[in-house]
């Protein structure tokens, strides 16, 4: 099975410096050198197609642009290149979120894919209006997903839940193909949730151990809902000729920011809610002395970013040899990005995917006969 990358947009703007934002940390955190604007966006996904990537993740969130809309305006920069799309359920009406998913397909030529986020941070939520507690939040996704899977095959969907109401649901047109799903989460309520509705479950990059701890844990779900999932890892990566030169790089990356700027940043992100977020946390402690979690796996990142913490970090084999070690465990898809994200795009494009392409574990995908991912069967009504 070859292994599907995607890239990521930087839609609060990009640097050469780690920009900062997500998880826990107030609205305009994030700033960068590029602003995102479409000119500079549209330079980065010309670059992640040409170079191999299947897909960009386009975050969510009060720091950052709106992923829709951004993602709509730049469609028509690339003619193969899917648009992983972040959104958060609750925030709009299931039907609304269907026929605008079923809308992308048709003027995109099929080239949607949605990162569903509940949502980790209660402060944020409820700039949003959105007044609903951590669990009550995982339990409106499983109805919001239940319908709008329903509405995606067809039906028409009258659905009374504890939190959401439709009657007489019904799309105009239907998704053609039907969006792939991919959702992450490490609480008990996300985890029922991927297991029942979601294509491809992610987790940000822990060490091998404690990713496969979660793979099991996920399809031990799945399996009891008579379905299966597929596994991807966000990470960074920073991947050079040499592995001199990628350290060099990652401890550049961290030589300009005083500690004062850390302390503040990792308090913001110690009122997180999300269990992801608390995990990312104990990889460092706040430290800088132990950020080499496992070989070639830097917890770096995560000082002075929410969200995704750790990057590869490395020559080009040893990180290919990295993501083949995450490969014997599960995973076949990789979430990728790295400061900046238009130059990282070509570190990784043209000094990792020909090695992984040499020992037969990736092919571009406009080859013809390349994988890409598949929709898999999803809980019918009666199996939620």
């Amino acid at each position: 099975m070859t292994l599907t990358f995607h890239w990521f947009l930087p839609t609060y703007g990009d640097s050469r410096d780690i920009v900062g934002g997500g998880h826990g940390l107030p609205a305009g955190a994030a700033s960068g050198a590029r602003p995102a604007t479409l000119s500079y966006l549209r330079q980065i996904v010309e670059a992640a197609e040409q170079t191999g990537f299947v897909g960009a993740l386009t975050p969510t969130g009060a720091w950052c642009e709106d992923a829709w809309l951004t993602t709509a305006m730049l469609a028509g920069t690339t003619e193969r290149l899917k648009f992983l799309v972040a959104f958060r359920p609750g925030l709009v009406s299931p039907t609304l979120a269907a026929q605008m998913a079923a809308t992308f397909q048709w003027q995109s030529g099929g080239r949607l894919l949605l990162n569903v986020v509940t949502g980790g941070e209660a402060h944020e939520q409820r700039a949003y209006g959105d007044f609903l507690d951590k669990d009550s939040r995982y339990a409106r996704t499983d109805e919001f997903l239940h319908i709008v899977r329903a509405l995606w095959r067809g039906e028409s969907v009258s659905f009374t839940g504890e939190h959401l109401r439709v009657e007489d649901a019904r799309l105009a047109r239907l998704p053609d193909p039907v969006p792939q799903v991919y959702f992450g989460g490490s609480s008990p309520a996300a985890g029922r949730v991927a297991a029942r509705h979601v294509d491809a479950y992610l987790t940000w990059g822990e060490p091998p151990d404690a990713v496969a701890e979660k793979i099991a844990w996920i399809n031990g779900l799945a399996a009891a809902e008579g379905r299966t999932v597929r596994h991807g890892i966000r990470l960074h990566v920073i991947t050079r000729d040499t592995s001199e030169q990628a350290w060099a790089q990652a401890r550049r990356l961290l030589d300009g920011i005083d500690e004062a700027t850390v302390e503040k940043v990792q308090a913001g992100l110690h009122r997180s809610e999300s269990e992801g977020q608390k995990r990312m946390l104990a990889l460092h402690g706040g430290k800088r002395d132990r950020l080499e979690i496992y070989p070639n796996l830097w917890a770096g990142v995560g000082l002075v970013r929410g969200g995704a913490g750790t990057a590869l970090v490395g020559s080009h084999t040893e990180v290919a040899d990295r993501i083949e070690e995450y490969h014997r465990l599960g995973l076949t898809e990789f979430v990728l990005s790295g400061y900046p994200h238009l130059e990282e795009a070509y570190w990784f494009g043209e000094g990792v995917l020909p090695i992984l392409r040499e020992r037969g574990l990736w092919r571009h995908p406009a080859e013809s006969g390349s994988a890409e991912p598949v929709s898999v069967p999803f809980a019918t009504a009666g199996a939620r």
